[in-house]
């Protein structure tokens, strides 16, 4: 080869590099705190939804235990009534207290989950909306 001949390897990778348009890194110690504060959030987005599901396993325990009570009384009450008549109107109302206070714990249920659900979504929310607030700070930083 001619000694002044180019090879494809005789490349300037500095002067190639230094001619790139390559966009400006962001601002490390910004980026390391905005993952700190996602991972953060989503802490506390975990641990609402843990207590939220042990306040719903607790309560849950609690009805199933009012419920046995009340299972006892009701046999009780029917075998302490007389007549068939009795007995028809005794189930019929121990059918409606039984319904209508199970309408009063699934709904009971359903709010706490509600409850917390709605807690852990607004951490989040909150924090996407800072973080987009963030990414457009330092987008019109490098401007």
């Amino acid at each position: 080869m001619a000694a002044d001949a180019k090879s494809p390897f005789d490349v300037d990778f500095t002067k190639f590099f230094a001619e790139m348009k390559l966009p400006a890194l962001p601002d490390m110690g910004a980026l390391m705190a905005a993952h700190k504060r996602n991972i953060e959030t989503l802490t506390a987005a975990n641990r609402v939804a843990l207590e939220g599901a042990q306040a719903f396993a607790r309560r849950q325990a609690e009805i199933v235990q009012q419920s046995v009570a009340e299972l006892t009384e009701a046999v009780t009450a029917l075998s302490t009534t007389a007549t068939p008549q009795e007995k028809a109107a005794k189930q019929a109302e121990l059918l409606k207290h039984s319904y209508e206070r199970g309408v009063v714990n699934l709904r009971e249920l359903g709010d706490l989950i509600t409850k917390s659900n709605e807690e852990a979504v607004a951490l989040l929310h909150r924090r996407f909306t800072e973080a987009m607030d963030e990414v457009k700070a330092l987008a019109e930083k490098k401007k």
